[in-house]
């Protein structure tokens, strides 16, 4: 069992201790478990934690590593919000184990830029932002949604994926086939070397489905992209969340190898 997307307080969001977590992880029979917190970066600061608590958050998961390794191997990342031009250099370069590339926000306009204006942004996974979804057309919010994965896949950046098809968190679903429009994105993925993680958290949240779909799972199973799995808790209880399902899913569509990362280096392993 491997669950790699995992969050701590720090991001000031979730709730719990770190051992908390690891505790949990280790109940469920997870035998490799990560954190990957929400990165610093200036930009939506109330959702992730500060640049000064970088140095705080790496030192207390390799303290954990280093008191849980005879019970369950931790490993450290962080989850990277693409945002061209608001990326913090200093998480790029860290030493951690791997990187988690992740879309929340889109251009309110139709027009993509290098970098991009904050009040220009809507973050369409939060409650908050939901009425965005009646100001434009569901197809062209897929696809600019795709777009900003395709871009975030060709910046070599990053090792994971996260959840892959997010934009359908409330069940607002296009009318034109999601395989047409993930298509590009797919395939940058597959010629970047990511992996993508197929997450239980869509389980939790109105569209009552793992990330990414099926159908999106099935495009990635022919084009040979590599998969991890997630439950992207943001509180001890959520550790581990549904795993058997989205785990018994990936084997039906064919999927035997699952992906961790050791300092940065990508390692297959049965399942």
């Amino acid at each position: 069992m491997v669950d790699l997307h995992n969050h701590t307080k720090l991001c000031n969001h979730a709730t719990g201790e770190i051992d908390e977590y690891i505790e949990a992880a280790i109940a469920q029979g997870i035998k490799i478990y990560g954190f990957s917190d929400h990165a610093p970066m200036d930009f939506d600061q109330k959702y992730r934690m500060r640049l000064e608590d970088a140095d705080d958050y790496e030192a207390a998961i390799r303290q954990a590593k280093e008191r849980y390794k005879e019970s369950i191997e931790i490993l450290l990342g962080y989850e990277v919000d693409f945002l061209p031009g608001l990326i913090e250099e200093r998480i790029i370069r860290s030493d951690v184990d791997y990187l988690i590339g992740s879309v929340h926000f889109l251009p309110k306009s139709r027009g993509h830029s290098e970098v991009l204006i904050h009040q220009d942004l809507w973050g369409f996974d939060n409650p908050e932002f939901i009425g965005e979804y009646k100001n434009q057309d569901i197809d062209k919010i897929w696809e600019d949604y795709f777009a900003a994965i395709e871009q975030m896949a060709k910046s070599g950046l990053f090792d994971i994926v996260g959840h892959l098809d997010l934009i359908k968190v409330f069940n607002f679903k296009p009318k034109k086939d999601v395989r047409l429009i993930a298509k590009k994105a797919l395939d940058a993925i597959k010629q970047s070397g990511m992996v993508v993680e197929i997450s239980s958290a869509g389980l939790r949240k109105p569209v009552g489905e793992p990330y990414p779909s099926r159908e999106l799972l099935e495009e990635m199973y022919e084009r040979d992209i590599p998969i991890t799995f997630a439950s992207d808790a943001h509180a001890p209880d959520q550790v581990g969340y549904k795993m058997g399902q989205i785990v018994t899913l990936a084997k039906e569509i064919g999927f035997n190898k699952v992906a961790i990362f050791r300092r940065r280096e990508r390692i297959l392993l049965d399942f």
